[in-house]
């Protein structure tokens, strides 16, 4: 009889499941590979991760990921001790790390060695400032989880008790160069990858490039443990990290019939609020519409397909205005700016689901105000600035500096900024904005995101505009408002996978310029703004408003800002479902 794994449920489309980790009692009992040349690490870089999870903090030494060479030379040795971490060459320590880790949690840590032969000791994303430099050879060809190897079986000492999760080996390169954020997402091969286990906590012996594994001690190679043995898979206790199920096919049955789900049955995840998506934050406000005008710290929120008035997020590390924001699905972040009496390169972030202030993420390539962000589900973009062409881009899921993509092909020199800006999962779109030294443009230039290089141009806008703003789906681009220099109510479209010139969409409510956009790739929301027009333009008006993006027609009120009036100046909204997500 086939059995309905409930917890491998997903949405047709939504797809995700919980990953899984392997438990070890401690006694004796471990996982190891069969041999492979391309496991002999031998003198070049390497990358080796996993997450792991202690009882106690007291428990001594206990291997988490070792080769097959116990205290002999060619061999390598990774180990938790109380709450230190140290790594050994044959019987020699390489390095350790001490009172990094807590116990009952989980922890994740990435050991690497660079070409240069200089190591490197995450935890939980943050660099421990390891110094040792070798080169020395790593020279066996088997690897071996939770505990050591002789050559003539497992020892007795430095048994791992606890849980692991995630264990991936990549030979030839290193994975993580700045301080990062823990992964989310269950570890997937990259090209470098040798080895990849103890993901799938139904099959102890799964391992994603195809390797054997065996077990020894109370398991041994028995692939129906009982609930003593170790060691024992792990579906229902595991690092919070979640894998993608086909989309298409949606989960499936296991057992005797085997068949997917598409035609059976589907059901949806979460709660209805979060089945409808879009959470969007607005951060900082632009206390007058002169330029350079002082910041807030404030971030307010709402739900998009209900609108309303915004709440309280949290705050920005600094009062800002003028600065940036981009998001994929978990993170929004905020850059750049001006915090009196200059304009400043500070990255920060927040996690959209929950409130709370922003924390540092890492610094700009330039002190800037007037870039365009703009992401997709990995890579977040700034393209442009107050002074120059540059584009930077940044891995949203990480942390660290920006670093460059490439610059605007056009003009050939000077600046390019405060343009509307929004992405599909591949393309990102400039619309708009200053084109010194020739003035105001009309241009619509494009980047293809997971690629480096200067910008192509697209087509035009209706007319040349500075301080629009735009959002989108993850087929259509709508930008909005912006000065001729007088300001317009103008709303314009463009389909992102083709070439041509934006096309009419309709009017905003106002003739406003920088307001900003955010979207749950249904509705196209722009808050704050400066409309000259308005009767109590004098205090900086409350207008926000929505399209629903695939149609045309003219906006509508979608709610009020929370926590006073101010000016959005442009581009610094962030959601958790934009186009360059879908």
């Amino acid at each position: 009889m086939a059995n309905l794994r409930v917890n491998k449920i997903a949405a047709v489309g939504v797809s995700t499941e919980n990953t899984g980790s392997v438990f070890f009692d401690g006694t004796g009992d471990g996982l190891r590979s069969s041999p492979y040349d391309e496991l002999t690490l031998g003198t070049g870089a390497l990358t080796i991760e996993c997450w792991f999870w202690r009882p106690n903090i007291t428990d001594s030494w206990g291997v988490l990921v070792a080769d097959n060479l116990y205290q002999t030379a060619g061999g390598w040795s990774l180990y938790t001790n109380t709450d230190d971490i140290r790594f050994y060459k044959g019987g020699a320590e390489i390095f350790q790390v001490t009172e990094v880790f807590s116990a009952q949690t989980w922890n994740h840590i990435a050991v690497q060695r660079n070409s240069s032969g200089s190591w490197s000791c995450y935890i939980n994303g943050i660099d421990q400032g390891v110094s040792a430099t070798d080169s020395v050879d790593f020279t066996d060809n088997r690897i071996c989880i939770g505990t050591n190897n002789y050559s003539s079986g497992y020892p007795t000492q430095y048994n791992y008790k606890g849980y692991i999760s995630n264990v991936r080996i990549c030979k030839g390169h290193i994975v993580y160069t700045s301080n990062f954020a823990p992964p989310t997402k269950e570890l997937e091969l990259h090209k470098e990858s040798v080895f990849l286990a103890c993901y799938d906590g139904e099959n102890v012996f799964a391992e994603k490039t195809g390797k054997i594994i065996a077990a020894n001690g109370d398991r041994l190679s028995s692939p129906t443990p009982t609930a003593t043995d170790s060691p024992i898979g792990i579906t229902t206790f595991q690092p919070g990290l979640t894998r993608s199920v086909d989309a298409t096919a949606g989960p499936t049955f296991q057992g005797g019939a085997g068949f997917v789900s598409q035609n059976w049955l589907t059901l949806p995840k979460g709660t209805t609020t979060q089945r409808s998506g879009g959470r969007g934050i607005y951060a900082g406000l632009r206390s007058s519409t002169a330029s350079g005008g002082s910041g807030t710290k404030n971030m307010q929120f709402w739900h998009i397909p209900s609108g309303g008035i915004g709440q309280d997020f949290g705050d920005l590390v600094n009062a800002n205005s003028e600065g940036m924001a981009l998001s994929s699905a978990t993170r929004g972040v905020f850059a750049g700016g001006f915090v009196s009496p200059a304009y400043i390169n500070v990255i920060e972030y927040v996690t959209i689901a929950a409130t709370g202030n922003a924390v540092d993420f890492g610094d700009l390539l330039a002190s800037i105000r007037g870039a365009m962000p703009l992401a997709n589900s990995t890579r977040g973009i700034f393209g442009g600035d107050n002074d120059g062409l540059t584009i930077d881009f940044i891995t949203i899921a990480t942390l660290g500096n920006a670093q460059d993509f490439g610059d605007f092909s056009s003009p050939a020199s000077g600046k390019r900024e405060r343009g509307a800006s929004f992405a599909s999962p591949t393309r990102g779109i400039f619309a708009g904005g200053k084109n010194a030294p020739s003035g105001v443009t009309n241009a619509i230039d494009y980047i293809t995101i997971s690629s480096l290089g200067d910008t192509t141009n697209f087509g035009d806008l209706l007319q040349q505009l500075d301080v629009p703003t735009g959002c989108s789906s993850s087929t259509r681009g709508v930008i909005a408002g912006g000065t001729t220099p007088t300001y317009q109510n103008t709303i314009q479209y463009i389909t992102i996978s083709t070439l041509g010139d934006a096309q009419d969409f309709g009017d905003l409510r106002e003739t406003q310029s920088g307001q900003s956009g955010m979207t749950n790739s249904i509705r196209g929301v722009f808050d704050g703004g400066y409309a000259p027009n308005n009767p109590t333009a004098t205090i900086l008006p409350n207008i926000i408003d929505f399209v629903t993006i695939v149609s045309t027609g003219n906006s509508v009120d979608f709610g009020d800002i929370g926590l006073g009036r101010g000016y959005a100046t442009c581009n610094n909204s962030a959601s958790d479902s934009h186009g360059g997500l879908s």
